[in-house]
């Protein structure tokens, strides 16, 4: 557990929120959001005063399907060069991970951005396809690219998905009891607060859209434990030094340009309807499942399951806490991992893992 400053002013804060005599369950669907909740210890803070928080399908990493990774392996396996972000080379495969795939002389790159994929296959000259994965945060940087008609042998991969669908469907599906939702700043800064509206017109939810401060989480809880005392049902934004109402309107407008939603399976989900992202007609020569649809032919016929044992799925759906999962610190850990809750930084088996709890 680490110090943070104004801790008297948390305290206070924490007070509030446990004179509200409430036994809350929260969710979040934010990887940063879980790290500071575990290693500023503000979630066991937060159990004492009522509120229990559950963290959603908030990472990225961990929500890409298994079969998206068999993709990426299968068009490696046929000599293009797959460009990806570090977190997914350890996320297990059927057989193996991109980073297997790698250290036995396949041509898997790690970047830091879809401009670097770029600059390598206009470097090289070589078949390169970017695994772009992400939610809104990470998508309008890859719609910037691809309108600009990056050069013939780059295409992209797309795994891009939004967010607020699946908080619908966590809604829906009923598994977990959930009384508010925090939504993420980093999406939030993109999209705003308008398209979380309609979860609490429609299911009296209430929402606050959170920094990443202990001090933005704390009074992102407090905000929240208010609206359910009050009886009210919105969306609340204590991010204002950074997100906007109507968001990021040039992002939102790239976005538009090049990509149109679709339905797409979750990690632990079934297929959430217009949760995904696909590549408009006009720049569908840059789409890798078309490119090369031969090569992928096989793989997407094939049906994907979780690794033995492995309980991400249910971990991504707030049903359990990672501690549940009888893998968690014992057959599964970072150097061995055997589900991407424990990959990915924003996993929450890694962070707990990571702060030894």
């Amino acid at each position: 557990m680490f110090e943070f400053r104004d801790k008297e002013l948390a305290q206070k804060i924490i007070s509030k929120i446990k004179s509200f005599n409430q036994n809350i369950t929260l969710m979040h669907v934010c990887g940063t959001h879980q790290d500071t909740l575990v290693r500023f210890g503000l979630q066991m803070m937060l159990k004492e005063a009522g509120v229990d928080i559950r963290q959603g399908p908030g990472c990225p990493v961990c929500v890409t399907t298994p079969k998206e990774i068999e993709e990426a392996m299968a068009l490696a396996r046929a000599g293009k060069t797959v460009a990806v972000f570090g977190d997914m080379m350890k996320v297990p495969g059927v057989n193996g991970s991109l980073s297997d795939m790698h250290t036995q002389g396949f041509d898997i790159q790690v970047v830091y951005s879809i401009t670097d994929a770029v600059k390598f296959a206009e470097s090289t000259g070589s078949e390169t396809v970017f695994m772009a994965i992400g939610f809104e945060t990470t998508t309008p940087s890859t719609a910037a690219v691809i309108s600009k008609k990056p050069p013939e042998n780059f295409s992209i991969l797309c795994s891009h998905r939004t967010v607020p669908n699946a908080l619908k469907a966590i809604i829906e599906m009923g598994e977990v009891k959930l009384q508010g939702l925090i939504e993420p700043g980093h999406v939030s800064t993109i999209i705003g607060m308008k398209p979380y509206q309609f979860i609490s017109e429609k299911y009296k939810m209430p929402q606050v859209i959170a920094g990443f401060e202990p001090l933005d989480l704390l009074m992102g809880v407090f905000m929240l434990a208010k609206q359910i005392k009050t009886g009210r049902a919105e969306v609340e934004n204590e991010y204002k030094r950074v997100v906007q109402y109507e968001g990021n309107q040039k992002a939102l407008q790239m976005m538009a340009k090049v990509f149109q939603t679709t339905d797409i399976p979750w990690r632990g989900f079934p297929v959430i309807p217009e949760s995904g992202l696909a590549l408009k007609d006009e720049f569908i020569t840059y789409d890798a499942r078309k490119k090369y649809s031969d090569i992928l032919e096989e793989v997407q016929k094939l049906e994907y399951r979780e690794p033995a044992g492995c309980r991400c799925g249910e971990v991504l759906r707030g049903i359990i806490e990672s501690t549940d999962c009888p893998l968690f610190g014992k057959g599964c850990t970072p150097d061995n991992p055997i589900g991407p809750c424990m990959v990915s930084s924003e996993g929450s088996c890694n962070i707990l893992f990571k702060y030894g709890q």
